[in-house]
């Protein structure tokens, strides 16, 4: 007489919860999905604000105008299926360590009405990996007046103003006005730098559709404002340099050793008295982590909210809650600084925690610690421009880079990820279709 199995006995599997999907949180949950979800050794579930997936280093493509992010986005529910893993819409907004539980807040449409109730979801294993958002630093006007890129609907929203202003220019009676078309960009950082680069290119593309009154040498003006005297302050002057140069070629205003202390609806205003006229701001000056980790259920975080952890990744206060990317403050091995906020760290720690998981669905306490390795730093300055790049070489020592080489290195970076997330064949045909349908369409988005 045969029995059927009672699911009873069935024993519980280790419940792993990461919260946010960028680029490090999708991998881990991919990655973990494909090593324990399938093998139904831990369920593993992933929570994000949004729907889709857009790789952060590519937001400025999309706010320029030269990246579709249809075409670019990936669903989190269909990730999730073909990767063994949970998706959860919906914000986290609160912890309870003792009862170990996420709390999710309510979902809402457009229209304001509820789609999902607030809820909480229980963890064994919790991963925090909700990124950086741009800190303004309480500058008087910032956030009303400007745009950060933090997440893809900014940055689709900055591409709208901007070809609405072109629009507005090209239908209008009289002449352009002062800082009717002037794009000033607080922040010669990465995301500053490829910014204007990419302006440079898509306004003139977009000028070439039809909009034949504007004149993109005369009539757009694009600027850049560093408070530290030179631009990519976080690299090497070297690279500094290189990419200072470009820019100027490029007729990209740059202001170095300006601190911006007001942003009005008609301009920035700087510390020496400079105002210069603007419609259009984009404020990518500065990070921090977002604001309702500072002092989460106890946990230990610094002044810019990012929580404190130890080399293993977990919280100094909590071994069962662990933190990585933007929104973690590492100890970097033998210094008094933390892991930098870089994509590349975010991945390497994602690759660590993946054995760290497995370890812990194990039962193993003696886990490994994350030493970070520098592999360098590639700059974008789109199409007409070269690229500048310093990286670390096998030797140990650093090499720079630029031209075709270097454009060849920025774009396999974002192929990695997309390796990690679907696999090389997947985006052999992905890189294909793309090449194809490239010469039928117009290189610039069109509304």
């Amino acid at each position: 007489m045969k029995f059927k199995k009672s699911s009873i006995n069935k024993p519980k599997l280790h419940q792993v919860v990461i919260v946010g999907g960028g680029a490090g949180g999708l991998e881990l949950a991919t990655r973990l999905g494909d090593k324990l979800g399938r093998k139904c050794k831990a369920e593993i579930t992933l929570i994000d604000r949004t729907r889709t997936h857009v790789w952060k280093p590519l937001l400025h493509e999309i706010a320029a105008g030269s990246m579709n992010p249809d075409k670019h986005e990936l669903e989190y529910l269909a990730q999730a299926h073909w990767h063994h893993f949970n998706f959860r819409l919906g914000e986290m907004d609160g912890l309870d360590r003792t009862k170990k539980e996420v709390y999710i807040s309510a979902n809402y449409d457009e229209d304001g009405e509820e789609i999902i109730p607030r809820r909480t979801i229980p963890y064994d294993t919790l991963i925090i990996a909700v990124g950086s958002t741009t800190n303004d630093f309480g500058v008087k006007g910032a956030r009303e007046n400007s745009i950060a890129l933090d997440t893809q609907d900014q940055a689709e929203r900055f591409h709208r103003r901007l070809h609405n202003a072109l629009v507005r220019a090209q239908t209008q009676v009289g002449p352009v006005n002062a800082g009717q078309l002037e794009v000033v960009i607080v922040g010669a950082g990465a995301t500053g730098v490829e910014l204007s680069a990419e302006l440079h290119n898509t306004t003139r593309e977009l000028a070439a559709y039809g909009l034949d009154k504007i004149d993109p040498d005369k009539d757009v003006r694009i600027s850049l404002i560093e408070a530290s005297d030179r631009v990519l302050p976080a690299l090497p002057p070297n690279l500094s340099k290189a990419v200072d140069l470009e820019l100027r070629k490029l007729r990209v205003h740059v202001y170095a050793g300006e601190r911006v202390t007001e942003v009005s609806d008609k301009g920035i205003h700087t510390h020496t008295g400079r105002f210069i006229p603007s419609e259009l701001v984009v404020w990518a000056a500065g990070i921090k982590a977002p604001d309702f980790l500072n002092g989460l259920d106890g946990l230990e975080s610094n002044r810019i909210n990012q929580l404190v952890v130890h080399r293993t990744l977990q919280t100094t206060m909590d071994t069962d809650v662990f933190a990585f990317g933007d929104c973690a403050a590492c100890p970097m091995e033998g210094t008094d600084q933390n892991v930098p906020p870089r994509a590349q760290s975010a991945h390497q720690q994602a690759s660590m925690l993946v054995k760290t998981i497995k370890l812990r669905v194990q039962g193993k306490t003696n886990l490994p610690k994350y030493t970070y390795r520098d592999y360098g730093s590639l700059v974008n300055l789109g199409r007409y421009s070269t690229v500048g790049s310093l990286m670390g070489s096998v030797s140990g020592g650093t090499m720079f880079v630029e031209g075709m080489f270097a454009r060849l290195m920025y774009q396999s970076l974002y192929q990695m990820h997309l390796m990690a997330l679907h696999g090389f064949f997947s985006v052999f045909l992905q890189m294909l279709a793309r090449l194809i349908t490239r010469r039928t369409e117009p290189h610039v988005k069109l509304h």
